[in-house]
């Protein structure tokens, strides 16, 4: 892949001048998969490193396209294993407002996608949203998770059971029976049922965003923008949603073209870019170092402290091997 990279670009190790990589958060062999090979290239052609955050790196790359997003803006970034939204006050600063207390939006749509007995060949996020177009949205009254909770997390585990229970109601064998051999009105049914849980899993995000803008504006009233980037922001019902969120509170939505809201090697790229102009970097590895040293992998690494109102009970209580966040390793560094 790196090589493919290179190749595509025209260009050699020899003429970059550093090179990043996602250190955390994330699954712990994946990561050291990638550090391994990114100190390797470093350390042959004496090039700095910079360690990224990855869910910086979907903030941040507005930027990239956006030449004109300045701070401090509100984030929302959603994918298949994230909810967080964050007031970013600068480059590595952020207050977390609200973040997935289990279940993320990404993987609900992927969950209810399967169960549909959709193609999620490309994904069940867009397989379920095309589908959602045919159907109605207010047929099936789901609930809108935690909404007697006046914070910023998110809560998609309750709204799947309601899903599943809404497919085995009406008697739909899409274990069986996908949706290319449904009948018209099997497929009519799934439909609704795909509507319907858009509306409802859309309508929970449209909430906690809703206190997050009020939330940030009172902390730094100059706010301009409105991020939302990730897998999920591609997904142009949720665009069309926020956007009125984002209108009605004076606010400009900035997003990522699609193929830049799912992982991709240019977000981390660029904010390694944001990080190494200030001087946020590391020297080169030792000619010496060996291939099986321990590298500083941040699995479970928060963006950000905390805000007072938004912290959840539950969550703080799961704290256990969790790294200093990027924010406070930010600030400890700015003063020394």
């Amino acid at each position: 892949v790196v090589q493919k990279a290179l190749d595509d670009a025209n260009v050699s190790e020899s003429d970059l001048s550093a090179v990043a990589v996602t250190i955390g958060p994330g699954l712990s062999l994946c990561l050291r998969v990638g550090v391994h090979k990114a100190r390797k290239i470093a350390k042959v052609f004496g090039l700095p490193i910079v360690g990224v955050h990855h869910m910086e790196a979907h903030a941040l790359v507005s930027r990239l396209v956006n030449k004109d997003l300045d701070y401090p803006f509100l984030a929302l970034l959603i994918s298949g294993g994230h909810n967080l939204l964050v007031l970013a006050q600068n480059l590595g600063e952020y207050v977390q407002l609200g973040t997935t207390i289990d279940d993320a939006i990404g993987e609900a749509y992927d969950k209810s996608a399967r169960w549909l007995g959709l193609d999620i060949q490309k994904g069940g996020g867009p397989a379920l949203e095309e589908l959602a177009l045919e159907g109605d949205p207010n047929s099936i009254n789901f609930t809108v998770p935690m909404r007697q909770h006046k914070d910023c997390n998110f809560s998609y585990a309750g709204l799947k059971t309601p899903v599943r229970l809404a497919i085995e109601s009406r008697n739909l064998c899409t274990d069986d029976i996908p949706i290319s051999s449904a009948t018209e009105e099997d497929r009519q049914l799934r439909a609704n049922i795909a509507a319907s849980f858009q509306r409802i899993a859309v309508l929970h995000l449209e909430d906690r965003c809703q206190r997050a803008v009020e939330w940030a504006l009172k902390m730094r009233p100059s706010i301009k923008n409105f991020v939302v980037s990730g897998g999920v922001a591609s997904n142009q019902y949720v665009r069309t949603r926020l956007n009125h969120i984002a209108e009605k509170n004076g606010l400009q939505l900035v997003s990522p073209p699609p193929s830049l809201c799912t992982d991709n090697g240019v977000m981390i790229a660029w904010t390694g870019i944001e990080h190494f102009v200030p001087g946020r970097f590391e020297d080169p590895p030792p000619a010496d170092e060996p291939d099986d040293m321990q590298y500083d992998l941040r699995p479970r690494w928060p963006l950000g402290e905390e805000y007072s109102e938004g912290r959840s009970v539950s969550r703080s209580l799961k704290t256990a091997r969790i790294h200093p966040s990027l924010t406070s390793m930010t600030q400890s560094s700015l003063h020394n």
